[in-house]
């Protein structure tokens, strides 16, 4: 996903993490966007957001980022992960899992 600042973005993946419905978040940026938007050719700098989750968490994600993001349609696109370091698939799966209640 993208984010229109630094701030915003570090929100957003502070958040979800907290939340635990991501594992990670990594922000990198600014980069340039060119997009179509209410009917014209848009330009504008942005920050890129990484986030990894499982398949499970994935709507929790959605709808935090959603709460959470200033723009009107926040870009959301998951990717599947095909594969990795076993360890790793496992930490993911282990920080996303849903914290019982205290």
């Amino acid at each position: 996903m993208t984010a229109g600042t630094r701030d915003e973005a570090e929100k957003i993946v502070k958040t979800a993490v907290e939340g635990r419905v991501a594992a990670c978040g990594q922000i990198s940026g600014p980069i340039a966007s060119t997009y179509w938007w209410e009917g014209k050719v848009q330009h504008d700098e942005e920050y890129l957001i990484l986030m990894k989750t499982t398949k499970e968490r994935l709507d929790d994600l959605v709808k935090v980022v959603k709460e959470t993001h200033s723009y009107d349609v926040p870009e959301i696109v998951a990717v599947p992960i095909e594969g990795g370091l076993s360890d790793y698939l496992s930490w993911i799966k282990e920080q996303t899992a849903e914290q019982p209640s205290a």
